[in-house]
């Protein structure tokens, strides 16, 4: 179903026209309809350039978690291998042989049980890794239950209200009723105990979520591993874990080594992570690992007779781009281990120092300050009722800075907050530029008599922290 495009005024949308100054002739195009002749790559390249410049300042996106800096030589490697698809193994047999690599080194990371028999793949993302990890555990729980002559048709994934969109989506699409653990008081996320008592003998698995979307924290995976170790104690039902490791899983491991939430576990049994986030490389790419071969069920894997050879895939998604492997191992390669956990350590620490002395403006309070993935949210003390988180947002924005001001979900939709990401690039002295502009916008929203923005006219760029309360049809 194809999207209506905007009207302007209710007279239709005008065409685009170049200034003849920059085009080698005037030239009008209408802006849905394809033009009937071809014209001057220049001309169009201007054309294209001119509205882009409209976007925002992607270095001064701080709502985003996806990477917005690349080193030159990974944006020339990408450029070199632009035209390569990752689906033509047989085409590309070098390009095939660095994604098992990296799907080794993160096995490695993640201590798997046996990493060199690592059991993994690229995504476009970690929202279709999610789905992977979702389908490999309906289909294990099926094969379980139809092996024991019990009904296979109402599975169901438990997990906390506070994950990203895309495991709302994989229930949605593939049929999994989704049960949520709400959010009490000051737990912004999941609660074991809670977790477990929503388990039952349709439970096809629960979701963890190393680094919430909606404040940055790690949720306690081995915690809920052991609560789940005495669910079956008690009942027999054996529920496994998948780790969604968007953003922690390339955090914990350099960071908090000491931190048990990985395939040490033996509940674990798949993680995903984004490649495009902490992983460090250009939109997009993501990661899907499983602890052994047998966590994926045979069956979910195709052998494709393609281009003369057998390749085995798993994916939604067929056809694409291959540069975003290259530039994951380019990275793994350049950076090291040592390499990666000195930038992480650096985005901690620009977001632990940024949420201090955003504390001490006066207005705000944190939430969460940075010291698990380098994320916090805060939000405008009760005393402060003449401004809003969504005034601080917009006017922010006056200045380029992006950053997202959203409202919690069920249970908490009294709590509404601001969320900082701090990611490769964004340095302390860009951080010094943030805090200066938020202390000149202070005066000026503490002299109004009322908030003048709420949630209806925030802008729409939460990234994950959706509230999942449709405000009109389909999902939200």
């Amino acid at each position: 179903m194809a999207l209506k495009h905007p009207r302007h005024n209710g007279r239709g949308p005008r065409s685009v026209e170049a200034n003849p100054l920059f085009s080698r002739e005037p030239v009008t195009v209408a802006r849905y309809e394809m033009p009937r002749r071809a014209m001057d790559p220049d001309t169009a390249y201007q054309l294209v350039h001119d509205e882009l410049m409209l976007d925002g300042n992607a270095r001064l996106n701080l709502a985003t978690f996806v990477s917005t800096w690349a080193e030159p030589q990974a944006l020339r490697l990408m450029s070199e291998c632009a035209e390569k698809n990752m689906i033509d193994k047989d085409e590309y047999p070098q390009t095939a042989e660095l994604e098992t690599r990296c799907v080794h080194m993160l096995a490695r990371l993640w201590n798997a049980p046996d990493a060199e028999d690592a059991v993994g793949c690229s995504t476009t993302g970690s929202s279709e890794a999610a789905m992977l990890g979702g389908l490999a555990l309906k289909r294990r729980w099926q094969q379980k239950r139809r092996a024991e002559g019990k009904p296979a048709d109402r599975p169901n994934l438990v997990m906390g209200i506070n994950v990203q969109i895309c495991w709302e989506k994989f229930a949605d699409y593939f049929e999994v009723e989704p049960r949520y653990v709400p959010m009490e008081g000051e737990r912004y996320h999941i609660s074991p105990q809670q977790a477990a008592e929503l388990c039952d003998e349709n439970t096809i698995g629960v979701v963890a979520v190393l680094g919430s979307t909606f404040d940055g924290s790690y949720e306690p995976v081995a915690d809920l591993a052991a609560t789940l170790d005495d669910l079956q104690a008690r009942t027999g039902i054996d529920v496994p874990i998948h780790v969604d490791g968007a953003s922690g899983a390339m955090i914990a491991p350099f960071l908090d080594p000491e931190l048990v939430w990985d395939f040490r576990l033996p509940r674990v049994t798949s993680i995903n992570t984004s490649g495009h986030k902490y992983g460090l490389v250009m939109p997009g790419v993501g990661w899907a690992l499983w602890r052994d071969t047998d966590a994926l069920p045979d069956d979910l894997v195709f052998h494709v007779n393609y281009l003369g050879g057998d390749m085995p895939t798993f994916a939604l998604n067929f056809s694409r781009p291959g540069a975003q492997i290259i530039a994951q191992y380019y990275n793994f390669l350049r950076l090291g281990f040592d390499g990666y956990r000195r930038v992480q350590q650096t985005c901690r620490d620009v977001a632990t120092r940024l949420a201090t002395d955003i504390a001490k403006l006066g207005p705000f309070e944190l939430l969460t300050d940075g010291r698990h993935t380098p994320v916090f949210a805060f939000r405008i003390k009760d005393s402060v009722d003449n401004f809003t988180v969504f005034d601080v947002s917009a006017a922010l924005r006056e200045r380029g800075w992006l950053v997202p001001a959203y409202t919690f979900p069920a249970d908490r939709t009294d709590l509404a907050a601001l969320r900082i990401v701090v990611r490769n690039g964004f340095g302390h002295d860009l951080a010094d530029l943030l805090i200066e502009d938020l202390r000149r916008v202070l005066p000026r929203l503490e002299k109004q008599e009322a908030p003048h923005r709420d949630e209806e006219d925030a802008g729409g760029f939460a990234h994950g922290a959706e509230t999942k309360n449709p405000r009109s049809s389909g999902h939200h």
